[in-house]
């Protein structure tokens, strides 16, 4: 049977024809295909052909590797009846694309934030002023995903058009070639204009407080979203949204709302951080040294620039910290691999002096 023609729900959750061929292997074993909602502790929360289920996990809590658990947007198979008589996820699909943070624990994995995502909405408010610093380390995490970012402007309705105007060009800066658009979600303006450079899965990113919950019930028609009031005195905000979540979006396509993201550690963006700073890397190829490291070196083109006025020495600075963090997360990433390897390699040697142990013994 083929679940991308009878399967009209899942459609409109993202099942194309590509992911029914790589189910194919999970369909001839008597498996449901499955989209992720949301993920509680060994359950989750799912879409099928037939509606809503909700699925136990039972491998994913004592997964290993923390980015091999389930996450919203995973496309997952299930087995009818697992042994709580509940249906059971068996499998996950592989990810198109995965938005990856670095994980507060010390083993340097990464945690899964929303996955097989097509656009990042990196939402920051225009009456906070976006930080640019900020805002591009939320670019890099959002190409470096291989999803497409859009730079949202909320809360255009608390400052003037001069203000917004500002920010916007801020943004641009901060986001070359990156769509910029500002909106008031409360009162409705700009909405149709965010509406039109959202496509696909599309996530909402940005710190608490940014007015995800509210642009995302905007986008939705509805109050589906949990919202909060700002501190009038930083502008911050409470986590309203304590899960993420994905729901349908009225004209086609799906929306996720994310927890405000306080902190963002980079987890391998290499590639990140070369399209964020696409401007800074296309200066670089033309400096007179291939290992230039822009700082005194003669003939350095992106210097050059910053004496001219054509880069400004913030996005520089910007540039060469995120370019440390990435080396420093690269490092303790391969830190773990050989501790691992190591770890192995002891227990395999315990094994075998133990193996060697008991045959003699036998003898």
């Amino acid at each position: 049977m083929s679940h991308f023609s009878d399967g009209p729900l899942l459609a409109a959750y993202g099942w194309d024809e590509s992911l029914e061929d790589e189910f194919s292997v999970h369909s001839a074993a008597g498996l449901t295909p499955a989209r992720v909602v949301a993920v509680h502790r060994g359950l989750c929360e799912a879409v099928t052909a037939d509606g809503p289920a909700r699925a136990s996990t039972p491998h994913a809590d004592r997964a290993a590797d923390p980015m091999a658990a389930p996450c919203t947007g995973d496309w997952a198979a299930l087995h009818p009846a697992g042994p709580d008589g509940r249906p059971m996820l068996a499998a996950l699909l592989p990810r198109r694309t995965a938005i990856v943070r670095a994980g507060s624990s010390r083993d340097s994995r990464g945690q899964v934030l929303a996955a097989n995502v097509d656009t990042v909405a990196v939402t920051v408010s225009a009456a906070a002023r976006p930080a640019p610093a900020r805002l591009e380390r939320l670019l890099a995490l959002a190409f470096e995903s291989g999803a497409r970012p859009v730079v949202v402007l909320t809360k255009a309705d608390e400052v003037g058009p001069a203000d917004v105007a500002l920010a916007e060009a801020e943004a641009a800066e901060a986001a070359p070639g990156v769509d910029v658009v500002s909106c008031s979600a409360l009162a409705g303006d700009g909405v149709d204009v965010v509406r039109a450079v959202l496509s696909g899965t599309v996530v909402l990113l940005g710190p608490s407080g940014a007015g995800k919950s509210t642009l995302g019930n905007a986008l939705l028609g509805d109050a589906v979203l949990a919202t909060g009031a700002v501190r009038a005195g930083d502008g911050k905000g409470r986590h309203t949204t304590v899960r993420r979540e994905l729901l349908p979006l009225p004209g086609g396509g799906v929306l996720i709302d994310t927890p405000g993201l306080r902190g963002v550690g980079l987890q391998d963006a290499g590639e990140g951080l070369r399209r964020t700073f696409a401007d800074v890397e296309e200066l670089a190829a033309r400096c007179r040294f291939g290992d230039c490291a822009h700082d005194t070196e003669p003939g350095c083109a992106v210097l050059a620039a910053v004496d001219d006025g054509s880069l400004s020495r913030r996005r520089l600075d910007g540039y060469r910290k995120l370019l440390r963090e990435g080396a420093w997360a690269a490092a303790r990433s391969d830190a773990r691999l050989r501790a691992e390897r190591e770890g192995h390699r002891k227990a395999l040697t315990k094994w075998q002096r133990q193996m060697y142990k008991e045959r003699g013994r036998d003898r």
